[in-house]
């Protein structure tokens, strides 16, 4: 589509209005619309959210030489602080003095404080084991009782849920 104030260039704006009540609607070349005021909200704004980031760390002075380097990454506090993100795990065990002050500037805690599950997994692996041999048991005293009444076919029915349940 075509510039609707130029007619000339590809339109690549779109601006809707709304003054008094009354809607309008352009579609504007990049020259038109910085002519009229329109210009990139985020043109002004760094959008680079690693240097965001290393905005928390830069305050922060490191305690150590820059020399110190973690031997997983080979990063230096200096390189975290500038791009606002750690090498490798192994960083917060070596940087772990420098790092927790920005941690609790940006978390603002340094201990989970959310929510926990009711049931650990341990736990909930335990009690599907028990209800699960709890079944297989009423199974087994099932099958009993059907061979000892002489009914084969369910006998063997039971027999093979119980199979399926040990696998």
């Amino acid at each position: 589509m075509l510039c609707q104030k130029c007619k000339a260039k590809e339109a690549n704006t779109h601006v809707k209005s709304v003054v008094n009540g009354e809607y309008e609607e352009y579609m504007l070349c990049s020259d038109c619309a910085k002519e009229m005021g329109y210009t990139n909200l985020w043109s002004d704004v760094n959008s680079d959210f690693n240097s965001i980031l290393g905005s928390f760390f830069s305050n922060a002075l490191p305690a150590r030489s820059e020399t110190t380097r973690c031997p997983m990454c080979g990063s230096t506090y200096h390189d975290i602080a500038k791009s606002g993100q750690v090498g490798c795990a192994n960083c917060y065990d070596i940087f772990l003095s420098e790092l927790m002050p920005s941690i609790r500037r940006i978390h603002g805690n340094t201990t989970h404080c959310g929510k926990k599950p009711l049931i650990s997994i341990e736990e909930n692996k335990t009690t599907i084991k028990s209800e699960k041999s709890n079944a297989v048991d009423d199974l087994k005293q099932q099958l009993n009782d059907a061979v000892s009444e002489q009914n084969f076919e369910l006998a063997a029915e039971l027999r093979d849920k119980i199979k399926e349940m040990e696998e």
